[in-house]
C-alpha cells in the first residue's frame, strides 16, 4: 500500500523536484488504482505536479519510477547543457518552445521503451519522428544525440529489420533515414503477420501433443486466439490507412483530407 510521507526534515517541498522514492510511491499508488489526486495529498503534493508526472513519463498504464527518475536527470542534463551552449541553442523552428520539444522527446523516448524498444532505438525513433522531414542522415542523427555513428548504426538496423523506418539512398555513399507516413502501418502489418507465424505453430503443435489433451488444448486454444488477434488487427489497419495520410483540421496548408467511414 502506498505509504504517506513521514513528517521530517527530509521531506520534500511541494514545490520542489521529486525524488526516487516519491516516484516509487507514485508508481505503487497507479498500481493501486488511485486517482491523481489521493497520490498528491498522501505525497503532499499538488495534483497538477502528479498528472504532470505520469503524463510525461508514459502514462498511467506505462509509469514506471525508474524511468520516469532517469528521464528527468536527463532532462536537467540536457537544460544544463543548452544553458551552456547559449541563446543560439534554444532555437527551434516554427517557433516551437525548444525546452518544451525537448521535454517532449524525452517522454515519448520513455514511452517507447516502456513498450519494448531499446533505449538507443527509442531515441532514434523519437529524433526521426519529431522532425518535420522525417527523415535525418547517421552523421545528423549522431550529432542530435550526441552519440558516436556506431550507436546510429546499430540503432538504425534494428528499426529497420522491425519494419519501423527506411533507407533513402543520396548522392555518393550517403544514406539517409526516413519515418514517413506509412511506416506505422507496415509496422502493424508485420506485426500481423509475426501473430499468424505464431497462431500456424501452435496449431502444429496439437497433433504432436495429442488432440485432446491440456497441454495440446491449450495450444489449440492460443491458436485460435491469435487467429482472432492477426485478423482484427490485419481489418482494423487496412480501414485505418488512410488516417496516416489526411491532413487535420484546421491546418493552414490547404484543407483537410478525406476521413474514414466510421460509420
Amino acid at each position: 500500500m502506498l505509504e504517506p510521507p513521514r513528517t521530517t526534515k527530509e521531506t520534500t517541498l511541494p514545490g520542489g523536484r521529486l525524488t526516487q522514492q516519491e516516484r516509487q510511491q507514485i508508481a505503487t499508488g497507479l498500481a493501486d488504482g488511485l486517482a491523481y489526486a489521493e497520490i498528491a495529498r498522501r505525497l503532499d503534493r499538488p495534483t497538477s505536479t502528479i498528472t504532470r508526472e505520469v503524463m510525461r513519463n508514459g502514462g498511467p498504464a506505462g509509469y514506471r519510477a525508474d524511468l520516469a527518475h532517469r528521464a528527468t536527470e536527463h532532462r536537467a542534463h540536457r537544460r544544463r547543457q543548452t544553458a551552456s551552449r547559449g541563446p543560439k541553442a534554444l532555437q527551434e523552428e516554427h517557433g516551437r518552445d525548444a525546452e518544451a520539444v525537448r521535454a517532449y522527446e524525452e517522454t515519448l523516448t520513455t514511452v517507447f521503451i516502456a513498450s519494448g524498444t531499446p533505449k538507443m532505438m527509442a531515441r532514434v525513433m523519437s529524433c526521426l519522428t519529431l522532425t518535420d522531414s522525417g527523415s535525418l542522415t547517421a552523421a545528423e542523427l549522431a550529432r542530435r544525440l550526441e552519440v558516436s555513428p556506431a550507436s546510429i548504426s546499430k540503432a538504425v538496423t534494428f528499426l529497420e529489420g522491425q519494419g519501423l523506418i527506411r533507407r533513402e539512398r543520396e548522392e555518393g555513399r550517403r544514406e539517409r533515414y526516413v519515418v514517413d507516413d506509412d511506416i506505422w502501418h507496415q509496422s502493424m502489418m508485420a506485426s500481423a503477420r509475426s501473430t499468424a507465424q505464431v497462431a500456424e505453430t501452435s496449431r502444429q503443435g496439437v497433433g504432436v501433443m495429442g488432440r485432446g489433451t491440456p497441454a495440446a488444448t491449450r495450444l489449440e486454444n492460443i491458436a485460435r486466439y491469435l487467429d482472432f488477434i492477426s485478423e482484427a488487427i490485419t481489418r482494423a489497419a487496412e480501414q485505418a490507412r488512410e488516417v496516416l495520410h489526411t491532413k487535420p483540421e484546421g491546418t493552414s496548408d490547404g484543407p483537410a483530407g478525406p476521413r474514414p467511414d466510421h460509420g
